[in-house]
């Protein structure tokens, strides 16, 4: 009887230390971000094996940091900030669509009770904005969420041509439903593996600069890895060299991967667009009937870029799908005129 009282005291404690344990971290108590949470852990380590061996075999780095201590105290800084704009990418929102189509209803019902029980309307502010117009929507002019996006359609569509089977939303233009993450994303990109979450709207500008870090961290490591092989390298292979060229070769893998990553999604921003739309163009219905080389969601690349860069996160953006005079018009080839105009910008 006592070791049977030994085991149930034991197994309770287990259950509520495990509770606890789900409680601060939701991630363990959701089997499906298990995975993802390994994978972080993964990386992690990956960051931190790199950078150790270096300082634990490179008594030249060593040597360095004690001359010239500005150097290492670059590159720990940049280490440090790539892990910190991981985890910072990781957790934040893509943007999803359920979350605007509340912040929309929720501003309609407020205006529309605003202007019953008094005449005098107030300025609210919604926290959807229309990137053609560049106008945030305000009080007066509230709309219901199903109004909103039926307006960016071509007319005579139908609610139901558009509407979310999973999510039971409507979805605007370039909205798509993800099923790891089971919601729909607003400009969906991709789901990430390697960061537990999907890339859209609110989060790919921190994605993109995320890249840009890890790919800038990820050369200067293959600089220092290479060298310490030609200032130790010798003839008779060490069994510090065999794993300094093993990590070399392996980082070097990476390092191509992360440099076409990084050139193709810059280019998707250059032209305004998603890896989604760029894989699965043909399969998209308002996207079928435009050449390849048009970009219909383009405002020239000065626009894109300040979009891109400078647009609020607790804002969501929701496009309209551009106009058959607004396509004939991006299809034109460019003039010397237009570059002197900085029209294609």
């Amino acid at each position: 009887m006592t070791i049977v009282g030994f085991c149930r005291s034991n197994c309770y404690s287990w259950h509520r230390a495990s509770e606890r344990c789900f409680q601060l971290s939701p991630c363990l108590s959701d089997p499906a971000r298990r995975p993802s949470l390994g994978l972080k852990v993964a990386l992690v380590m990956l960051h931190l094996i790199y950078v150790g061996v270096l300082f634990l075999f490179g008594r030249d780095l060593i040597s360095k940091t004690k001359k010239e201590p500005w150097y290492t105290a670059i590159y720990l800084l940049l280490f440090a900030a790539t892990l910190v704009q991981y985890f910072f990418t990781s957790g934040s929102s893509p943007g999803y669509v359920i979350d605007a189509m509340r912040a929309v209803n929720e501003s309609h019902a407020i205006s529309r009770k605003a202007s019953m029980t008094s005449n005098q309307n107030g300025s609210l502010i919604i926290p959807v904005e229309d990137t053609q117009s560049g106008k945030v929507i305000l009080g007066n002019n509230t709309i219901s969420w199903a109004k909103l996006v039926m307006d960016m359609y071509p007319p005579g569509s139908s609610v139901r041509s558009w509407a979310c089977t999973y999510c039971n939303v409507i979805q605007p233009p370039r909205s798509k439903h993800c099923h790891d993450c089971d919601k729909c994303v607003l400009q969906f990109d991709h789901h990430c593996v390697w960061l537990g979450t999907c890339i859209g709207h609110g989060n790919h500008c921190r994605f993109w600069w995320y890249i840009a870090e890890e790919t800038t961290l990820c050369i200067w490591t293959c600089i220092l890895y290479i060298t310490y092989l030609k200032a130790n390298i010798t003839r008779a292979c060490r069994w510090k060299d065999a794993i300094m060229i093993l990590l070399l070769a392996t980082l070097s893998i990476c390092l191509i991967f992360l440099l076409l990553l990084f050139l193709f999604h810059s280019y998707l921003v250059l032209t305004n667009q998603t890896t989604y739309e760029l894989v699965r163009r043909r399969r998209i219905p308002y996207l079928r009937g435009i050449p390849e080389r048009v970009y219909p969601f383009s405002k020239g690349i000065c626009r894109n870029l300040y979009n891109f860069c400078c647009a609020s996160s607790s804002i969501y953006s929701v496009e309209p799908l551009p106009t058959p005079e607004e396509l004939e018009a991006k299809s034109r080839p460019y003039t010397c005129l237009d570059v002197l105009s900085c029209c294609c910008c």
